[in-house]
C-alpha cells in the first residue's frame, strides 16, 4: 500500500515541471529483496532540467537513476533498472542496505489520458490500485467501485481479478506473476486523518511533523485568531467548538487532544469517542483524563485512548514533545512497539 498524499505531491511536482516545459519521469520502487532504504511503492519524480522530488535510496542511487531516467524521457519508453546493493565494490558507495532493488522508470506525458485519470483520482482523494506490467509498461487503474481504466486489452483478466481481491487487504506494493509475465500492483489509499484539538503554540510542531509523516491533519479550535492558515499552513481548519461539530464529519479519525483548557479538552474527548476513532491521545496527566472521562460517563476502556500521549523520550521542549507524540502515532499506525532497532537484522520486517 502507498500513501495517497505522497503520490499526489509527486504528481503535483510533475505537473509543475510540465508547466515549465520539461519532460518528466515517474520512478517507482517495484520490488525489494533483502534490506533497503524504502519499501516497494515508493515514488519519485525526475525532470529533464535536473529536478528530483522524493527519494528511493536516501541519495545513494538517485544520481545513477537520473541518467536512466533521462534516457527514458528522451525515448518515451519505460524501463526497469535493477540494483544489487550487496555488490558494494561495484557501486563504491559503502551502502549499508544489502538488498536488491527493481526500479520502474516511466515517462509521464501530460497528454497521456492514463496519467490524467491517475491525477484526477489522487486529487479527489480516491483509493485506487495501480497495475503495471513490468517491462512493456501496460497499465490499468482499478478504482474502489470496481471500475477500471487504462490499457485493458493488454492486461490478462486474471491480473485484474487478483487486484480486485487484494484491494482491501494489500499492505504494500507487490509483484504478481502469471506465467512468465510480471505485474506490479500498488494500492494507493488516502492518508490517515488526524484531528488536533487545540491551536496553541505547542500544536504547531505537532501539526507540521504529523503532516510531514503522511497524516492529513485538521485543526479543531473555535478561536479564529489562533486556528489560522498562517499558524497551520499544512492543515485544514474547523473553527468551531467540539459541541458544534457533527461526529459523522470526523469519523474514523485519529485524535490528539491538547487544548490546555479543561472544558474544551473534555468536549473534544467526548466528540472523539463518538466518532468511531482509530486513536485518541490526550496531553496531560492520566488523572486529568480520568476525571474528564468520569464527567462524560466514560472509562479508559471506552476507546483507543492513550493518556498521557506520546513515547517516553524525556521530552521537554515543544519540538521534543511533538516528536514524542508523532512517534507514537507512527508506531500505532505501523503496528510497532516503538522499541530500539539495535540487534534487528531486518528493519522493515
Amino acid at each position: 500500500m502507498s500513501r495517497l498524499q505522497e503520490f499526489r505531491e509527486v504528481m503535483n511536482q510533475i505537473k509543475a515541471a510540465w508547466q515549465d516545459g520539461h519532460k518528466t519521469a515517474l520512478l517507482m520502487l517495484m520490488n525489494v529483496q533483502g534490506s533497503a532504504y524504502r519499501l516497494p511503492g515508493t515514488k519519485v519524480m525526475m525532470a529533464e532540467d535536473g529536478r528530483i522530488f522524493g527519494t528511493i535510496s536516501g541519495g545513494c542511487l538517485e544520481g545513477d537513476l537520473f541518467g536512466w531516467a533521462e534516457k527514458a524521457m528522451q525515448s518515451g519508453e519505460p524501463r526497469l533498472q535493477r540494483y544489487d546493493l550487496s555488490e558494494s565494490e561495484v557501486w563504491s558507495l559503502g551502502i549499508g542496505c544489502k538488498g536488491s532493488l527493481e526500479v520502474g522508470i516511466l515517462p509521464v506525458d501530460p497528454h497521456d489520458r492514463f496519467w490524467q485519470q491517475t491525477d484526477e483520482a489522487l486529487q479527489q482523494n480516491e483509493s485506487v490500485s495501480l497495475i503495471i506490467e513490468i517491462l512493456n509498461g501496460a497499465r490499468a487503474l482499478l478504482k474502489q467501485d470496481g471500475s477500471v481504466a487504462g490499457e485493458l486489452d493488454m492486461l490478462p483478466k486474471e491480473v485484474l481479478e487478483h487486484a480486485r481481491q487484494r484491494f482491501a487487504m494489500q499492505t504494500r506494493a507487490e509483484i504478481w506473476e502469471l506465467g512468465e509475465r510480471r505485474f506490479y500492483i500498488d494500492v494507493v489509499r488516502p492518508s490517515e486523518h488526524l484531528v488536533v484539538a487545540g491551536a496553541g503554540l505547542d500544536a504547531r510542531p505537532v501539526v507540521e511533523l504529523a503532516s510531514r509523516m503522511g497524516f492529513s491533519v485538521t485543526v479543531l479550535d473555535p478561536r479564529s485568531g489562533f486556528n489560522t492558515p498562517e499558524a497551520f499552513p499544512a492543515a485544514r481548519h474547523v473553527v468551531q467548538s467540539a459541541a458544534e461539530v457533527a461526529p459523522c464529519t470526523l469519523r474514523d479519525s485519529w485524535w490528539v487532544i491538547m487544548n490546555h483548557h479543561l472544558e474544551r479538552d473534555q468536549a473534544s474527548l467526548d466528540l472523539a469517542l463518538r466518532c468511531e476513532p482509530k486513536y485518541i491521545g490526550v496531553l496531560g496527566p492520566l488523572t486529568r483524563t480520568e476525571d474528564m472521562l468520569a464527567q462524560i460517563n466514560r472509562e479508559l476502556s471506552s476507546g483507543p485512548i492513550h493518556a498521557p500521549i506520546g513515547l517516553d523520550l524525556g521530552a521537554e521542549t515543544m519540538d521534543e514533545v511533538a516528536l514524542s507524540i508523532v512517534s507514537q502515532l507512527m508506531a500505532v499506525r505501523n503496528s510497532r512497539q516503538a522499541l530500539p532497532l539495535h540487534g534487528k537484522s531486518k528493519i522493515h520486517a
